[in-house]
């Protein structure tokens, strides 16, 4: 490249200092190679010039738990609310479906990967009339229904649940002690219930036991 620059400063010099027309035509043919020569070169060094490494980041991979649902006759939609996704390039948000399925992938947002998964739909959705779009703070999912029904649940394992508890309350014997039945009922919740309830019926119980002196 610095030889290339020399021939050119020589070749402005001579053509500026040529009296006849003819050699500098000729002169200005030869500055004009040389000018594409060099372009060429300069553009094939700076393809070709690596990066500068600033460190490789490690993304993280998140699970989406949290989420809102509503319906309408034709869809389930699902609201995932992500912090700023409308500012990642769309190409980074995608959705796929299947029958009983439904995975939302977001890459590279903030520097972590986030997925939200549901399986095992209570009833089938029609992948190719399913969709998703971004909006502020939020993807939205709206997975269409094949049987335009109304949905008591998301999943099926939440309506077996929902009916095995129905099956595992027991009924409050009319004839025995209400404030016994009603303990009995409070047991049966504690056993079956998630760690929030606990607490809250074990306060419960806590508080009967201190005034009835036991069950």
């Amino acid at each position: 490249m610095e030889e290339l620059m020399k021939d050119l400063a020589d070749l402005e010099a001579l053509e500026s200092q040529a009296k006849r027309q003819r050699v500098k035509n000729m002169l200005s043919v030869e500055i004009k190679k040389l000018q594409t020569e060099m372009s060429k070169l300069q553009i094939e060094a700076s393809n070709t010039q690596k990066p500068v490494e600033m460190g490789s980041s490690k993304r993280y991979r998140t699970k989406v738990n949290n989420y809102a649902w509503d319906q309408s006759t034709k869809f389930v939609k699902f609201y995932v609310t992500l912090k700023n996704v409308q500012n990642i390039p769309p190409e980074n948000v995608s959705c796929s479906f299947t029958n009983n399925t439904l995975e939302l992938n977001v890459k590279d947002l903030e520097n972590k990967d986030y997925v939200f998964t549901i399986n095992n739909l209570l009833m089938s959705i029609n992948p190719a009339e399913s969709s998703w779009k971004v909006k502020t703070d939020t993807v939205l999912i709206n997975a269409a229904k094949i049987e335009q029904k109304h949905w008591d649940f998301v999943t099926e394992i939440e309506k077996r649940a929902s009916e095995a508890k129905k099956l595992n309350t027991p009924d409050l014997d009319k004839s025995a002690d209400p404030s016994e039945g009603l303990m009995s009922l409070m047991k049966n919740m504690y056993d079956q219930g998630d760690d929030e309830m606990k607490r809250t019926i074990a306060k419960a119980l806590h508080e009967s036991r201190a005034k009835t002196g036991g069950f």
